[in-house]
């Protein structure tokens, strides 16, 4: 995700990234610009159309329509921002159940167990690197350096299910060790199954995309929507429709890919979730519970 000034108007609205929509759609404006002229050259310089013609009506409806696709997209980009707040919801859950889980164990066990609860944070300290990781698709095993080749072995599949086993063996080992009460284990327990609950959350929203049908009808009412455009305006616009359609082009078809990226929020683009930063800021509050206990 990428960090910025929200109170710096004029260095947001100048600056451009990789992500930015106007190098994305700048070829299909230009082909958009092309047809335009064609359109202006038909009517105005070929059929000498005057603005008394039967194109008024047209016009008419075209607004109409536009009433309608205003509301679509603005039911389309609600829905995705949604999706991507409801993953930052869950990553924040995450960094709190993460918090809590290392405050509990540092408290229930003593200062006899140092190794133990050091375990304990290794695994707590991963879990984020490891669900970033399994949510954009790459190999878990990119992520087990040498001090984690002792988990290599039994993190072959779905890395964040795998390593919450790990975790609750542990757990189960230290109450029949009389390390960890009933009452302390059925808390602890229900605090890990809070990682699970993140991971299921995010795989939900990963897996789960708006449904073809709806995207495909809103791709296809944009680009019908900007084609009746110059037909219905230029006799009364004249050469200026050629701009207007290109920036009307241009507006609408950004809300739709901006809306497709943030959609799905688990990737590495600029608009997605900063998982890692926040993987990092769960190692840091680890440790700083660790050297306090």
């Amino acid at each position: 995700m990428r960090a910025y000034n929200t109170k710096n108007f004029l260095k947001i609205l100048i600056s451009l990234h990789k992500s930015d929509t106007l190098s994305i759609l700048f070829p299909t404006m230009l082909l958009v610009g092309a047809y335009s002229y064609g359109i202006y050259y038909l009517e105005v310089e070929y059929l000498h159309l005057t603005s008394k013609s039967s194109v008024i009506n047209i016009g008419m409806i075209h607004s109409l329509l536009g009433f309608v696709l205003s509301l679509l997209l603005v039911f389309r980009t609600n829905t995705a921002y949604d999706r991507w707040w409801e993953g930052r919801k869950l990553w924040g859950k995450l960094v709190n159940d993460s918090r809590n889980f290392m405050v509990k164990i540092s408290s229930i066990l003593d200062d006899r167990d140092v190794n133990t609860k050091t375990q304990i944070a290794r695994y707590l300290k991963l879990f984020p690197h490891l669900l970033a990781t399994h949510l954009s698709k790459e190999s878990t095993r990119l992520l087990l350096d040498e001090d984690f080749t002792d988990l290599k072995k039994e993190l072959k599949h779905h890395g964040p299910a795998e390593l919450v086993f790990i975790m609750t063996k542990k757990l189960f080992q230290l109450k029949k060790e009389g390390k960890i009460s009933e009452t302390e284990m059925l808390v602890l327990d229900t605090q890990l199954s809070g990682f699970l609950d993140v991971c299921g959350g995010c795989e939900r929203i990963k897996n789960t995309p708006i449904p073809y049908s709806y995207s495909s009808f809103i791709k296809k009412f944009i680009v019908f929507y900007v084609l009746a455009l110059p037909i219905a305006n230029v006799v009364n616009l004249g050469f200026f429709m050629i701009p207007i359609t290109m920036f009307v082009y241009y507006v609408l078809m950004s809300l739709e890919l901006i809306a497709e990226e943030i959609e799905d929020p688990f990737n590495t683009d600029e608009n997605d979730i900063p998982m890692e930063s926040i993987a990092q800021n769960i190692e840091r509050n680890i440790d700083l519970i660790l050297n306090k206990a």
